[in-house]
């Protein structure tokens, strides 16, 4: 199936399907004039996936360039946006050439930034490698690398050409990725959407397990929301994509304070600041405890943390806080916050005092 992320003469295309990842080079044909794509990707999705994309771009009559990163999130950085952009400009890469974004979260924020500042910018496609960057990254033009400050804050809105979704790609990711990617599914239901989460709570063991149609279902609605919020707000500029940051304050203070390690996966910190985001709600009146409790049971069941304890973390509010200060949506010293009256029912709060979540971060609920 294929779902449009509709944006005038930068609209593009999503398409969904299992084996896509065969079928790529026809796909692709179009941004490959000078018969040559750059592929940017890491070492683990590499070594299982490269040479089934490098034989699909051939048989197409496309010859590939590939450029292989490191895994993990401490690869965002400075030091490989100049490595990946000195080794495009090197292969001759043009303006009117596509770069590819073959593999996580990383990599396609990496490659995404990379190819807006290359000759002030080129074209390119995501295909994403993992549940994460499937249903949230890989869609809607947000593209970084990480600062010493904190998370993706250095970057640039830019949408890519097309984005090619392959579910058989997850079935080589391990659970615990698997397990982080499924936080993002389950924010979109958070936010604005309680029948798929109901559907979640009902369906996430068959999701997780493989089961293809339970895959393609919530792919394909995620990707659905998140087109279209990308549609009604591109650079966030009347609140509406910021719903999409549910969780995200509370857990990129988390990632920051584990120095984005291993430590805490991206969907990990995500799944403890949206329980958090509910249980401050709760605690102040916004929401009920009931909501905030069914959230945090569900994460949990599926083998998320919901506490920054339950990762191992033992941080205080203070130090939590001083990290949410380097947030992206800070606005005239203050920091608005993506909170909920419900489930399916968050919004963004700009009245929040930082002393009180510092308060709540140090006393959390005891749900585990």
């Amino acid at each position: 199936m294929t779902v449009d992320v509709a944006l005038g003469d930068r609209s593009y295309p999503i398409h969904i399907g299992a084996g896509l990842l065969a079928r790529a080079g026809a796909l692709l044909v179009p941004l490959a004039p000078r018969g040559r794509l750059a592929v940017v990707t890491d070492a683990t999705v590499a070594a299982q996936h490269l040479a089934a994309l490098t034989q699909s771009l051939n048989e197409a009559g496309i010859a590939v360039d590939p450029i292989v990163l490191p895994a993990g999130e401490a690869t965002k950085n400075w030091a490989n946006l100049q490595l990946v952009t000195e080794k495009l400009l090197a292969l001759g890469v043009e303006r009117g050439d596509a770069v590819v974004a073959f593999g996580g979260g990383v990599i396609g924020d990496l490659t995404g930034f990379a190819a807006s500042i290359l000759r002030r910018g080129c074209r390119f496609v995501q295909i994403p490698t993992t549940l994460l960057s499937q249903v949230d990254s890989s869609v809607g033009g947000k593209t970084a690398i990480n600062a010493a400050a904190g998370k993706n804050l250095v970057g640039a809105f830019y949408q890519p050409s097309m984005v090619i979704i392959d579910p058989d790609l997850l079935d080589t990711l391990p659970p615990r990725e698997l397990r982080a990617g499924y936080a993002e599914v389950v924010k979109y239901g958070l936010i604005d959407d309680f029948a798929f989460f109901e559907w979640l709570e009902t369906n996430a063991a068959a999701l997780l397990a493989g089961d293809a149609e339970a895959r393609v279902h919530a792919i394909a609605t995620s990707c659905r929301a998140k087109a279209a919020t990308v549609a009604a707000d591109e650079h966030e500029t009347n609140g509406r994509r910021a719903l999409l940051n549910l969780g995200h304050t509370f857990g990129h203070a988390l990632e920051a304070e584990t120095g984005f390690s291993d430590r805490l996966l991206h969907g990990e910190g995500v799944a403890i600041g949206m329980a958090l985001a509910f249980g401050f709600s709760a605690t102040t009146g916004r929401c009920s405890g009931r909501d905030a409790a069914r959230v945090a049971a569900h994460l949990a069941s599926v083998g998320l943390p919901v506490l920054p304890r339950s990762a191992g973390i033992s941080a205080t509010g203070k130090s939590l806080a001083a990290h949410m200060l380097q947030d992206k949506k800070m606005s005239g010293g203050r920091l608005a916050f993506i909170l909920v009256h419900g489930i399916g029912q968050a919004y963004v709060d700009k009245s929040v005092v930082l002393a009180d979540v510092e308060a709540f971060l140090d006393s959390p609920p005891s749900w585990n």
